[in-house]
């Protein structure tokens, strides 16, 4: 009897212990290798990853003094892919290239560059 009451214990703490790599990753993935315009292999960010990673999402506000880029400092098979234009303002922070609005100066895309 006391068998089995102390296999159902060491089970009961083997199932409830999380590995130690797990808490320390997000559920957030992004791709970290593409083939033909399709991602064949996909990263799991960490915490602290992710929490830099949507540090500036679509409507976040950079203002009107922020040092922006141009058109010509973004790699061209992303200006090429995503059809970026003149009309825009540019920020290259990351590994992200953030596509702000001129007049409200808002994100209003984010586009990966890996």
């Amino acid at each position: 009897m006391t068998k089995a009451i102390f296999a159902l214990g060491a089970a009961a703490v083997a199932l409830s212990a999380a590995p130690a790599d797990a808490r320390h990753y997000s559920n957030r993935t992004e791709c970290s290798r593409w083939h033909n315009h399709r991602c064949v292999a996909w990263h799991r960010m960490t915490r602290a990853e992710a929490r830099r990673a949507a540090e500036y999402r679509v409507g976040y506000r950079f203002g009107p003094s922020y040092d922006y880029i141009g058109l010509n400092a973004v790699p061209q098979p992303i200006v090429r892919r995503y059809s970026l234009h003149n009309n825009f303002r540019y920020v290259n922070r990351d590994g992200y290239v953030y596509v702000v609005n001129p007049n409200t100066y808002r994100v209003v895309r984010v586009i990966p560059t890996l």
